[in-house]
C-alpha cells in the first residue's frame, strides 16, 4: 500500500464532536464517501491522509459544517451533501487562494459566522510564536489583526484550560492616561478605550458566558495603569496599544507577569500618541530585550492588512511619505 503524500491535522477543541461527526460516525462515514483522502477521528483532532488537494477541500468541508453546527446547533444528513457540492464546485476558485503556510489550517477558536485563522504569512508567524515563547510583541500597523488574533489565542488557552483567566490591559486614553477630565464615572471613563477588546471578545464567546466570565473575573479588562502592584500567576495577559506605553509603564507591565503565565503585547510604532519628548516603552524595549530566549518580537506590515484593500494603500502611502 502506498504511504498517502501528505497529512493534515484539524483540531476539534471545543467542538461538539458528536454531532459533528455523527451518532456511530454516521457524518464522517459518509463524507468519507465523497473523498480518496483518509479521515481518521482521534481524541480531539481529525487526521487527514491523502493527497494535498484533496485534503484542502476535505478541510474546508469539515470548516464549513463546524461553523453551521456552531450556528444552528445540529447537522442534518441533508446538510453535508450540501456543503460537500459547493466545496468542489468552487474547487478551482478556492485553491488559488489557499495559502501555502500550515498555520493557514489552525483554526484558533470558531465563532457563529467564521473560523478564525492566521490569513497571512506574517499572522502565521504570530501565531506560531506564541506556541512556542511565553511573552511575544507584534508590531505592525492598523488593520493587521494584532488585536483580534492576540484575542482568539487567548481565548483559546482559557477554553484549553492552559490559563485560568485573561487580563486584557490598554492605556486608558492615548497620552498619559488622564481621565479626569472626561464625564461619567470609572467604567463611562474608560469603556470606550477597552471598547476593541471587549468587541473581539463578544464576537468569539457566547453573550451569556462572556458574561458570567467577566462577573467572576475569569476575564479582566482594565486600563493599564490599574496593572501596578499586581502578579498575574496562570494568566494569559494581552497588553494593547503598547506605542503608547512609557518606558516606565512597559517595565512595570512585563514584570507583572506570574507563574504558568504567558503574554502578548501589540502596537504600532508608527502611531505613538506620547508628547513628542516622551519615549514610547514598546520603540525601547525592542532594544533593552533583544536576545531573550522565551521571548519573541513578530513584525506585521501592509501585506498582513486584513480589513478593506484601502487601508492596505493608505499604510503604503504614508511609508512612502515618510521615507
Amino acid at each position: 500500500m502506498d504511504q498517502p503524500a501528505h497529512e493534515h491535522r484539524l483540531s476539534l477543541r471545543g467542538v461538539d464532536t458528536l454531532r459533528l461527526l455523527g451518532e456511530g460516525d454516521r457524518h464522517l462515514n459518509e463524507i468519507s464517501k465523497h473523498f480518496k483522502a483518509r479521515i481518521v477521528a482521534r481524541g480531539s483532532e481529525l487526521i487527514l491522509l491523502g493527497e494535498e488537494q484533496e485534503l484542502k477541500l476535505v478541510d474546508r468541508v469539515f470548516t464549513e459544517l463546524i461553523l453551521m453546527l456552531n450556528r444552528n446547533g445540529e447537522i442534518r444528513h441533508t446538510d453535508i451533501a450540501t456543503v460537500i457540492e459547493v466545496v468542489k464546485r468552487g474547487e478551482a476558485a478556492d485553491l488559488a487562494l489557499k495559502q501555502s503556510s500550515a498555520s493557514a489550517h489552525i483554526a484558533i477558536v470558531y465563532t457563529k459566522s467564521a473560523a478564525i485563522k492566521p490569513k497571512s504569512a506574517g499572522q502565521a508567524e504570530f501565531y506560531q510564536a506564541t506556541q512556542k515563547n511565553d511573552i511575544v510583541f507584534a508590531i505592525g500597523p492598523a488593520g493587521t489583526g494584532k488585536t483580534y488574533l492576540a484575542v482568539a489565542i487567548a481565548v483559546a488557552h482559557l477554553r484549553d484550560r492552559q490559563a485560568e483567566r485573561i487580563v486584557l490591559t490598554r492605556p486608558a486614553v492615548e497620552a498619559g492616561e488622564s481621565l479626569g477630565f472626561l464625564p461619567g464615572d470609572f467604567k463611562e471613563k474608560v469603556d470606550p478605550y477597552l471598547r476593541p477588546l471587549f468587541d473581539a471578545l463578544n464576537d468569539m464567546i457566547p453573550p451569556d458566558k462572556l458574561r458570567r466570565y467577566l462577573e467572576t473575573q475569569i476575564i479582566e479588562i482594565v486600563p493599564l495603569a490599574y496593572m501596578r502592584g499586581r502578579t498575574l500567576n496562570n494568566a494569559f495577559v494581552i497588553l494593547d496599544e503598547a506605542q503608547n506605553t512609557s518606558p516606565s509603564q512597559m517595565k512595570m507591565f512585563l514584570t507583572r507577569l506570574g507563574l504558568n503565565s504567558k503574554a502578548i503585547i501589540t502596537g504600532d510604532i508608527t502611531q505613538v500618541d506620547l508628547p513628542s519628548k516622551q519615549e514610547s516603552g514598546l520603540i525601547q524595549i525592542r532594544e533593552i530585550l533583544a536576545g531573550i530566549e522565551g521571548l519573541a518580537f513578530v513584525y506585521l506590515d501592509d501585506k498582513d492588512v486584513v480589513r478593506h484593500k484601502l487601508v492596505r494603500d493608505i499604510i503604503k502611502a504614508y511609508d512612502l511619505h515618510q521615507r
